[in-house]
């Protein structure tokens, strides 16, 4: 996975704690982190497409979340940003193995394949039960002081 889902999440979790629900211009998320702009912005105009955030443009133009926390899934930012398909891809290796025959479908029959495959559902079902509203609950039980100075640090950035 790239590190562009953990930005996605970071600054989706930030979004959350902007009180006025005022766009937040890229520049100014990316700055919070100190990454990169325009790296930053692909992510963001990923999490547009996806509807998880939404853009203004103008001069007070930026992102905001287009659903409420409790509707965007972990999985739902991983989707935007990594795409749907599959983290192992079965190539059936097997076949051309000594032993290997052509008629077998060894994407179903290959246990490494079944050993990846319920795997991934087990962490794609994880991602799918978390929402940002539950990490958002984590993180202001843990660290109580993390959205007022995410809303500080971004107010500031805004300005």
């Amino acid at each position: 996975m790239g590190e562009g889902v953990e930005w996605a999440l970071h600054t989706c979790l930030n979004l959350t704690w902007v009180e006025d629900g005022a766009p937040v211009p890229a520049a100014a998320l990316a700055d919070y982190f100190k990454l990169p702009p325009a790296y930053l912005n692909k992510q963001l105009q990923a999490l547009a497409r996806s509807g998880i955030v939404s853009s203004t443009s103008g001069p007070r133009g930026g992102f905001q979340l287009a659903r409420k926390p409790q509707d965007i899934t972990v999985l739902d930012v991983v989707v935007a940003i990594e795409g749907s398909e599959e983290a192992f891809r079965c190539t059936e290796i097997l076949r051309d193995a000594p032993d290997g025959e052509m008629g077998i479908d060894y994407r179903n029959t290959c246990v490494i394949s079944q050993v990846m495959r319920k795997a991934e559902l087990a962490w794609r079902k994880e991602l799918a039960g978390r929402t940002l509203a539950d990490v958002k609950a984590t993180v202001e039980s843990r660290f109580p002081a993390v959205p007022g100075q995410a809303r500080h640090g971004l107010q500031n950035r805004r300005t």
